[in-house]
């Protein structure tokens, strides 16, 4: 493993626990650097370093979702079935081991490398952007401005999500393959993006 991917790792870690604020020597300690300035010469800056981190975990989740994109061609994969492409990845990289990616997005998810909107047009980012096309698509029934308010807070209450999981593995209180985990997450963001509006919250 290079110098590199050993400073993502130990980033990826220490901000799933520590938040944004980890002061960068503590990553390169982590990541057995003795130069403090190691980050700086691969990445620029903590900014950089947040988007080597994103883009790592990003590239291995948009190969597998296209995959389940793919699978969907021909099928009315509904709310439940773009879910699944989204958020089902996710869940295998747990499987695999990777053990902090989820909570590291939620102490993220405010960051440019998740929000900027220009960053959604990337090719990097194909498989999101269709599902969240098609997810619009399925949500007619819901007012313009609703679906926008609803979908932009789609990643935020997956993160948290995801997160919950984690920690509920870490912790031995489930198991890291417990079937039906991803369906349980799956079911309560599709209750959210469906849920009837109620005529005592209107959306600014």
């Amino acid at each position: 493993m290079t110098s590199r991917e050993r400073i993502i790792l130990a980033a990826e870690r220490l901000i799933a626990e520590r938040g944004q604020a980890v002061p960068l020597r503590d990553i390169a300690a982590a990541a057995g650097q003795r130069n403090n300035s190691a980050i700086q010469y691969h990445f620029g800056s903590r900014d950089g370093l947040i988007e080597a981190v994103v883009e790592l975990r990003l590239a291995t989740l948009e190969v597998r979702r296209l995959e389940l994109l793919a699978e969907q061609v021909g099928a009315n994969a509904g709310v439940h079935g773009l879910l699944e492409a989204l958020v089902v990845p996710m869940f295998e990289l747990g499987e695999h081991g990777i053990s902090h990616y989820a909570r590291f997005f939620e102490q993220i998810h405010t960051h440019p490398a998740i929000t900027d909107a220009s960053n959604l047009d990337s090719d990097r980012r194909t498989s999101v952007r269709v599902i969240m096309q098609r997810l619009d698509d399925e949500m007619t029934a819901l007012p313009p401005r609703l679906r926008v308010h609803r979908l932009r807070a789609l990643p935020t209450m997956l993160f948290a999500l995801l997160a919950d999981h984690e920690r509920a593995v870490e912790s031995g209180r489930v198991a890291a393959g417990e079937i039906g985990a991803w369906a349980e997450v799956i079911d309560m963001l599709a209750g959210a993006l469906t849920a009837p509006v109620s005529a005592r919250a209107p959306i600014r």
